[in-house]
């Protein structure tokens, strides 16, 4: 529905499942659990949570048995020693692979109960950070990685098989991907994968991480954009984090809120990055009275700036994919041009003569 400089958006029905991701050391996990309010919340809210696992500890599993006995589902979102990346990516699938025997054995010998597996398919953040020290060798890493087509085979074959092992196993497996995945899928490219390392597999359901506090001018308009496309939509980010605010501050309450009624439009299940930035905030209080049926109007600017950045992308991923073709069209046209002027010279020189 149009409104007078923008987007008018009214979501009617229930309001969708909330899944609320946290990721938190041991200690800052179980102190986050010791607030005597947040598990009553997230039971009036009907909320699940998605775990991090940044290690297979018995603190952990404790804190997942007492979200299990509560009624909470969790999930359980995979996640690599630090050392190893992290995020799960095309460097680090034998790991990934290694990573979910290590849970099957955690999950087993603590008995715990998982709603489902969450893989999280990001950068290296140990790579990046190190080749961001050497230019020459970033450079080199991105022009061979360009090339390499049978990377990012490898790696999807590698992690549709994980899944189809998780599957076995009797769990339902999520993906997380940054939504410029849909760009790169719309241009019929491979870029990203090649180049950061991204893998385009899905498990049962896909996951888009819509964070509008990477650019709050944007408003909703990215949520509105990319929900279409979207199976679960992920909006925040909620956390303060101190290193990064003074550019990438942590949405507000009006910001999340709004977030949060767009992408109940596209999806029943809305996700939130997340836990401990909504508990910090006091926004799962709020949450259970918000009203889902109030309408959000995204600024007709908003709009502008979404379009103007799908587009971007899409120009980026499609010079990036035909770079050769420029090259050998450049290549082509020299040799044209130097045989073409060389051709005149003699030409002139036997006119002389």
């Amino acid at each position: 529905m149009a409104a007078t400089g923008g987007l008018q958006i009214r979501t009617s029905g229930p309001p969708p499942h909330l899944a609320f991701a946290c990721e938190l050391d041991v200690t800052s996990l179980q102190a986050l659990f010791a607030d005597p309010a947040v598990i009553p919340d997230l039971k009036d809210l009907h909320a699940g949570v998605a775990l991090a696992l940044g290690d297979f500890s018995d603190g952990r599993a404790r804190v997942v048995h007492r979200r299990s006995q509560a009624g909470i589902p969790v999930d359980a979102w995979m996640a690599l020693p630090m050392e190893q990346g992290y995020y799960l990516n095309a460097s680090n699938e034998p790991q990934a692979e290694a990573r979910f025997a290590e849970f099957q054995k955690w999950t087993a010998a603590n008995g715990l109960r998982w709603a489902a597996i969450g893989l999280d398919i990001e950068p290296s953040i140990q790579e990046f950070s190190a080749l961001r020290n050497s230019k020459l060798h970033l450079a080199a890493t991105l022009f061979g990685r360009y090339f390499d087509v049978e990377r990012v085979r490898r790696a999807r074959e590698a992690y549709a098989g994980l899944i189809r092992q998780m599957q076995s196993h009797g769990y339902l497996v999520e993906t997380y991907q940054f939504f410029f995945i849909v760009d790169e899928r719309d241009a019929h490219t491979t870029l990203l994968e090649r180049l950061l390392g991204l893998v385009d597999v899905r498990g049962n359901r896909e996951a888009l991480m819509l964070y509008t506090s990477f650019n709050h001018a944007m408003d909703a308009a990215m949520v509105w954009k990319y929900g279409p496309r979207a199976q679960v939509i992920v909006v925040g980010s909620t956390k303060s984090n101190p290193p990064t605010d003074a550019r990438f501050p942590p949405l507000d309450w009006e910001e999340f809120s709004r977030d949060l009624r767009v992408a109940a439009h596209f999806s029943p299940t809305v996700g939130v990055y997340s836990l401990e930035g909504c508990v910090r905030q006091g926004f799962l209080e709020r949450l259970k009275s918000m009203d889902w049926n109030q309408p959000v109007t995204i600024p007709a600017d908003a709009l502008r700036k979404a379009n103007r950045m799908r587009s971007r992308i899409h120009i980026a991923l499609w010079i990036g994919s035909n770079l050769p073709y420029f090259a050998l069209a450049i290549v082509f046209g020299i040799g044209w041009w130097t045989w073409r002027r060389r051709t005149r010279r003699r030409a002139a020189a036997r006119g002389r003569g």
